[in-house]
């Protein structure tokens, strides 16, 4: 009964189309992760410059992202998306034909970050369509998106193999946004309770709020490890365990499953039994997962560890994004670009910390017990705010008020 209830209440083709444009520009967004292994047979790069190559994309996104949600608000969520997929095509196309130094390779990785910003118009699109009960769940669907990422390390050093050149994947890799592109333009539409679009002085008022920054620390810790894990795993599995770049990116696929199909059970968790307390459990979970993971374990025992991690993580995605609309829902397509560029922050920021911390003591381990920590003192912070919250236009737990008027 409920689940007739959810699907009655928006709009299906939209939705669909919000998921299918984050889930290929999703998968572009993290496609130098996995090739990075290739990549490297080409351009000899330190441990700490094969860590900032894949965190450049995540750092572009970061920055397009607030610009999108932006426009997310004065265009609307179709009309920016649209714009988003045209403008990925041209990185695509420079990576493909006309990379000739890392150089060129750097400035690619960058502006693949307009993929990334697919995030501050796909959720909005989705979000307005659907009432305060069911946020949780729309936004975990349309966010299950990330689930791009699967594609590419699943399939990109396999075709870069095949081809015998890792740049013929950006070149493959337009036609599934050709695709999105078009599916997007004939079946998504703009919900019709969309909110006029604000002076800047608003949204410079959004800025000012704590609750945005707190929304930001959750994200660059859910998002931002799941993104940045997703981007550098493949890195991990080559230098740690010796496998091979197609072996490694498999290894990485399995985890990125458990992060992008679960994101949808947290936001669905979170409906019910309340975005803070989901949230309080995955922190928890995922903190205690990296601690064993920086014993450096066998490769199975690792494999299983972080494939729990990287589910704590995605279903975390899912908690943050069923509490942000309840707070902010006239402002979501900005506070979307402002937490989800955090939650890209977090991403660049995760590769580079377990690059540079091998690369000065020759072992994961160190790397793996900050991210532990820092998953493990969010806990504690999850504790501290509820209590506000609560006062303030919390519900119980997290759960939506059909009465909210926030």
């Amino acid at each position: 009964m409920e689940n007739k209830s959810f699907w009655n209440s928006g709009h299906k083709p939209s939705l669909f189309g919000a998921f299918l444009y984050f889930d290929f520009s999703f998968m572009v967004w993290v496609l130098i992760g996995p090739l990075s292994v290739l990549i490297a047979n080409d351009y000899d790069m330190t441990a700490a410059q094969k860590a900032n190559l894949v965190a450049l994309p995540i750092l572009g996104g970061s920055i397009l992202r607030i610009v999108f949600g932006f426009l997310t608000d004065y265009i609307g969520p179709k009309r920016t998306g649209q714009l988003g997929m045209i403008l990925t095509l041209l990185p695509l196309l420079w990576g493909w034909k006309f990379i000739g130094s890392l150089g060129d390779l750097y400035i690619v990785a960058l502006l693949l970050g307009v993929a990334g910003a697919s995030f501050a118009a796909a959720l909005p699109l989705a979000s307005r369509w659907y009432p305060p009960e069911y946020q949780g769940l729309a936004m975990g669907i349309a966010g299950a998106g990330n689930s791009g990422t699967v594609f590419a390390t699943l399939f990109a050093n396999r075709l870069a193999v095949h081809f015998g050149s890792w740049e013929a994947v950006f070149g493959l890799a337009m036609i599934p946004i050709a695709i999105a592109l078009i599916v997007f333009t004939i079946f998504a539409k703009e919900a019709p309770n969309r909110p006029a679009p604000k002076k800047l002085v608003h949204y410079l008022n959004i800025l000012k709020q704590r609750d945005t920054w707190l929304f930001c620390i959750m994200y660059s810790i859910t998002f931002g490890g799941f993104v940045g894990l997703s981007n550098y795993l493949t890195i991990f599995f080559n230098a740690q365990y010796g496998l091979s770049a197609v072996r490694a990116a498999d290894f990485t696929t399995f985890c990125v499953i458990a992060g992008s199909l679960f994101r949808p059970v947290g936001g669905f968790l979170s409906d019910r039994l309340g975005g803070i307390k989901m949230l309080i459990v995955l922190f928890a979970g995922a903190g205690i997962m990296f601690a064993f993971v920086s014993t450096i374990p066998t490769l199975y025992a690792a494999l299983a560890l972080l494939f729990v991690g990287m589910m704590c993580l995605g279903m975390g995605n899912g908690s943050v994004f069923q509490l942000v609309p309840q707070r902010f829902r006239d402002e979501i397509g900005l506070i979307t670009g402002i937490v989800g560029a955090a939650g890209g922050v977090g991403g660049y920021l995760l590769p580079n910390i377990l690059g540079n911390l091998y690369q000065a003591t020759g072992s994961y381990t160190t790397g793996f017990l900050t991210l532990s920590g820092i998953t493990l003192l969010s806990v504690i912070m999850m504790f501290v705010i509820q209590g506000k919250w609560k006062k303030q236009w919390l519900a119980n737990g997290g759960k939506a008020s059909l009465q909210s008027d926030i």
